[in-house]
C-alpha cells in the first residue's frame, strides 16, 4: 500500500481512538441526568428536559463512538456463512462490504447535512414542551457520521491490504 494510505489509517485510527475513548465517559453523564430525572419526579417537580436531554446524549454516545466500535470490530456480524470461510476470502468480503458501508454513510452525510442546514437556518426545536433547539445535536450527529465515514474507509484499506497478502498491522 503507498505511504499516504498508510499514514492515514495511522491518522484515523489514533483519531478515533481518542475520542472513543473519550466518549465512552459519556455514559456517566446519562446515568447522571437519568438519576436527577428519577430523584426530581419522586420528590420534587420533575424536570422537563431530563429525558430528552438523555435521549440527546444517547444520540451522541451511540454516533461518535460509532467509529471506536468500527474500529475495534465491536459491531454486531452475521456469522452464518462468514466465519466458516478462510482467512483470504474473509478479507474479500469485508472489503466488499466496507464499500456498502461507505456509500451508506455518504448518504446519511449527505442527509445530515442537509437537515443541519436547515436547522441552523430556520432555528428549528424539537415538539417537546421543553423545545430544545436541534442544531447541536444534529452537528454532533454529523460529526459522528464523519467519525465513521473515515473509519470506514481506513477499514476498507486494512481489509484491501489483508486481502491482497500486504496487512498494514
Amino acid at each position: 500500500m503507498p505511504r499516504i494510505i498508510k499514514r492515514y489509517v495511522q491518522t484515523v485510527d489514533r483519531m478515533n481512538y481518542f475520542v472513543g475513548r473519550a466518549t465512552i465517559y459519556m455514559i456517566f453523564a446519562m446515568m447522571a441526568v437519568l438519576f436527577y430525572s428519577s430523584v426530581s419526579k419522586a420528590f420534587f417537580t420533575p424536570a422537563l428536559w431530563t429525558f430528552e436531554f438523555a435521549q440527546f446524549l444517547m444520540v451522541a454516545y451511540f454516533l461518535v463512538g460509532g467509529a471506536y466500535s468500527l474500529q475495534l470490530n465491536g459491531h454486531v456480524r452475521m456469522d452464518l456463512l462468514y466465519g466458516s470461510r478462510t482467512e483470504h476470502t474473509r478479507n474479500w468480503w469485508d472489503a466488499v462490504t466496507a464499500l456498502f458501508m461507505i456509500a451508506y454513510l455518504v448518504g446519511l452525510l449527505y442527509g445530515s447535512i442537509s437537515s443541519t442546514v436547515y436547522a441552523l437556518e430556520y432555528g428549528e426545536r424539537s415538539y417537546s414542551s421543553w423545545q430544545p433547539y436541534m442544531w447541536p445535536i444534529k452537528i454532533i450527529m454529523m460529526v459522528g457520521i464523519i467519525l465513521m465515514l473515515l473509519q470506514a474507509i481506513s477499514q476498507f484499506f486494512k481489509d484491501l491490504a489483508a486481502a491482497i497478502g500486504k496487512p498494514l498491522s
